[in-house]
């Protein structure tokens, strides 16, 4: 009989299992054949960038570090594993290495908040073969939603410009409840500047922001008829309270608001455009309410940015959701590119790799990126070259201080600053140019069959 955990909600102690099987049964197949200890290096990156993307913002190793950190099985997990009937056959030095190992691995990373661009390694973890398996499932996971999430708040802090608030609405129509909270600190750490998340919010020690929705002003117009009770009655109990306008008629709230304020009866510090032509309606709001923030919210994305940009809309601060937290996802892949010191490439059409641990140069011209060389690991560093990716974690323990989301959000802002004016384009950009070393494509060469 089919018994469920109904929650679902995996805990820091499930996170062992929260893999796909073949992770399992490869690392099984490893051990049973006396390879699982070989000392194995697997390259996290993607293969070309989502349509219309420049560039992608590295985010979501604070979480990959603490993961690896806290691997290890427990004898509830392997003996579910040995319930199921698949490991049948396996060696018992499967369940050895299972019962006895966290993981004593080393990590090399681009710090969070670091533009990045095709084929560049975001991460490289060097393990016992098994190890590294069996943590690509939830490494991918991780930072491959951190960073489509840190890459779209960039472009739309970008498109956006530095002053208007932007504000992560996106809880409701993130992927799941743990999505959420990665869409939080992802946003956050890429330029945004609060979230409505309480929970993100107080993870990251930092201060929730909201307004108000449609159901309240429906509330109170069903019970009273009237739409000015809601507003009265809200700020009665939150003073200043950003005020949701548009449930009805947009100006016609705006223009009692106006009225009230000139009475003397109302204090309004803020009012929420949610739907309409929202740079229209924002130039309507501003001649009435001159004083009094506006926040625009309603499927906003970096294009619909831009555009109200472009036609000067009078709008003081964003509040974003679906746009921000769903999309075309970032395909990043975790490929084996060294096993016992011998190089190994993926031979298949259009999927092939660059074997070896590899390291990527990049060069700068007057404080912009001009070009980067993928190197191997191993090759000198030349003149007014800068290394991207930095050792984080050594024999399974993280050797650097977890940074604070204003250093990442710092390294976010410079990182987008240094990017050439067509690679910002948020249609047909123009991505860095990757360069490919000699030793690197002479290694390729040498191992195409």
């Amino acid at each position: 009989m089919l018994t469920l955990n109904t929650s679902l909600t995996p805990s820091p102690q499930d996170s062992s299992l929260l893999t796909d099987l073949y992770q399992l049964t490869m690392a099984a197949c490893y051990a049973g054949e006396g390879i699982a200890e070989k000392r194995a290096s697997f390259e996290l990156f993607v293969r070309s960038l989502p349509d219309n993307f420049g560039y992608l913002i590295a985010m979501g190793l604070t979480q990959g570090l603490n993961y690896l950190e806290n691997l290890r099985f427990t004898p509830e997990q392997i003996d579910y594993l040995k319930n199921t009937g698949i490991f049948d056959h396996v060696s018992s030095n499967f369940w050895s290495l299972l019962e006895n190992q966290d993981f004593t691995g080393d990590v090399w990373a681009v710090p969070e908040g670091t533009a990045i661009f095709a084929n560049e390694p975001l991460l490289r973890v060097e393990a016992p073969l098994w190890q590294a398996q069996i943590v690509e499932t939830y490494l991918l996971n991780i930072i491959n939603y951190q960073t489509l999430i840190a890459t779209r708040a960039a472009r739309m802090r970008d498109m956006a410009g530095e002053n208007p608030v932007l504000l992560e609405f996106g809880t409701r129509r993130a992927f799941s409840p743990q999505g959420a909270m990665w869409a939080a600190r992802a946003a956050l750490a890429a330029g945004f500047d609060a979230t409505s998340n309480v929970l993100a919010a107080k993870e990251l020690n930092q201060q929730p922001r909201g307004t108000m929705a449609h159901a309240l002003v429906m509330a109170f117009t069903a019970l009273s008829g009237n739409e000015d009770d809601a507003f009265t009655a809200f700020n009665r109990y939150f003073p200043g309270a950003t005020l949701l306008i548009d449930t009805y008629d947009t100006v016609a709230a705006a223009e009692r608001l106006a009225q009230k304020m000139e009475a003397g009866e109302a204090e309004v510090k803020g009012v929420r455009l949610d739907s309409g032509d929202l740079g229209a309606l924002s130039k309507k709001v501003r001649s009435l309410l001159p004083h009094v923030k506006i926040v625009a919210s309603g499927d906003i994305d970096e294009w619909e940015l831009q555009r109200l940009r472009k036609e000067n809309a009078s709008i003081d601060g964003y509040g974003v959701g679906t746009r921000l937290v769903t999309g075309k996802p970032v395909n990043g892949v975790y490929k084996l590119v060294e096993i016992d010191d011998i190089p190994t490439m993926k031979e298949s059409s259009h999927k092939m790799t660059y074997p070896g641990r590899k390291q990527v140069f990049r060069r700068y011209d007057h404080g912009i990126i001009k070009s980067d060389r993928l190197a191997l690991a191993d090759e000198a560093i030349e003149s007014g070259e800068t290394p991207l990716l930095e050792l984080m974690m050594k024999e399974g323990k993280t050797i650097k201080e977890n940074e604070s989301l204003e250093t990442i959000a710092q390294r976010v802002q410079s990182s987008v600053k240094s990017l050439p004016s067509e690679t910002h384009n948020i249609t047909k950009p123009t991505p860095i140019k990757v360069n490919i070393s000699e030793p690197l494509e002479k290694l390729r060469q040498s191992l195409i069959h």
